[in-house]
C-alpha cells in the first residue's frame, strides 16, 4: 500500500505540480518582460569587408594545417612512404612554400600554395579595406 501511494506522488502529484510551477513561471516571465530590444543598426562596409577578412583568414590557416600534413615531423623517411609510397628520405622540404619533394617528385598538392596565395591576398586586402572605411567614417 505504502509503494502504491509512492507511486500515485511520483506519476501524478510530482508532474502535475511542476506544470503548475512552470505556468506559473512563464506568466510571471510574461508581465515582466522588458520592452523589445533596439533595432540592429545596419552593417557598414567596413564591417562587410571584415566579414570577408575573417573568413579567408581561417580558410588560409586550414588550408596550410592541411599542406603541412605532408611534411616529415618525428621520422622523415615516413613522409615519403606514406605519400609516395617508397622508403627514402626527402630530397627537400619546406612550409612555405609548403613544399616535400620525394625522389625528384612533388608530393604536396599543385593547388595548395596558389590557393595559400589567394588566401593571403584576400585577407590582406580585406583587412586594409575595412580599416580604411573605418578610419575614412569616423573623420
Amino acid at each position: 500500500m505504502v509503494t502504491l501511494i509512492g507511486l500515485m506522488i511520483l506519476t501524478v502529484a510530482l508532474p502535475a505540480w511542476a506544470g503548475i510551477t512552470y505556468v506559473g513561471l512563464v506568466r510571471a516571465r510574461r508581465e515582466n518582460a522588458p520592452l523589445p530590444p533596439p533595432p540592429r543598426p545596419r552593417r557598414t562596409p567596413a564591417k562587410k569587408a571584415a566579414w570577408v577578412a575573417v573568413p579567408a583568414f581561417v580558410a588560409g590557416g586550414a588550408l596550410h594545417v592541411y599542406g603541412l600534413s605532408y611534411m616529415p615531423f618525428l621520422q622523415p623517411e615516413d613522409a615519403c612512404w606514406f605519400n609516395a609510397g617508397h622508403m627514402a628520405e626527402p630530397d627537400s622540404s619546406s612550409a612555405l612554400p609548403v613544399s616535400l619533394v620525394c625522389a625528384g617528385e612533388e608530393i604536396v598538392p599543385w593547388w595548395v600554395n596558389p590557393g595559400l596565395l589567394l588566401f593571403a591576398l584576400t585577407t590582406v586586402s580585406a583587412t586594409g579595406t575595412s580599416i580604411a572605411l573605418a578610419v575614412r567614417r569616423s573623420r
